[in-house]
């Protein structure tokens, strides 16, 4: 249960997605798993006023690239391409609180699909401390992003009222003149 190869897996194509450059191979418990060369992904599904605790990449780049081909190309259920997130996560010796996290928020991500009723309570058990910890930062980051951003639209708007109007191009009778 490892991912296979190493170097540069990834190429940018805009802002929120990549191209898988090179194939991703993870060989798992009882079957191997190989994410295509071309294939795009945005890595991990993070909202913006969390990205601070949880960047969209990281030790976690693969296991987020593994998910997002097994939800997509529905090689395996939900549940299972969610619990193989988890296992991959541990592999990659990410920390249990953010690995379980992780975990259950794909897990609310796919409409808890295939969830036992302990995967449910875990989901929850997980989720309302996640989201006591995590409301005040995230409102402060959320409050101070719109902040910025208002300041950021005072400043073009007094930059655009300091730009003259570009003067009109001559016509003939003007040059004659």
């Amino acid at each position: 249960m490892v991912f296979v190869g190493s170097g540069p897996i990834v190429e940018e194509l805009d802002a929120k997605y990549w191209r898988v450059a090179a194939p991703v191979v993870y060989h798992g418990a009882r079957q191997e798993f190989i994410v295509p060369e071309g294939f795009r992904t945005d890595f991990a599904s993070v909202p913006r006023a969390v990205v601070w605790l949880v960047p969209r990449y990281g030790v976690y780049t693969k296991a987020a690239i593994l998910h997002d081909f097994l939800r997509q190309s529905h090689t395996v259920s939900a549940a299972d391409a969610d619990g193989i997130f988890r296992r991959c996560l541990h592999e990659d010796n990410v920390s249990i609180p953010r690995r379980y996290m992780m975990w259950a928020a794909v897990r609310f991500g796919s409409g808890l699909r295939g969830a036992s009723v302990g995967q449910i309570v875990l989901c929850f058990l997980i989720a309302v401390p996640s989201v006591l910890f995590l409301a005040v930062p995230a409102t402060v980051v959320t409050v101070f992003g719109v902040l910025f951003w208002l300041v950021e639209l005072c400043f073009w708007g007094i930059a655009r009222l300091g730009r003259r109007a570009p003067e009109p191009p001559p016509t003939p009778e003007m040059k004659s003149a």
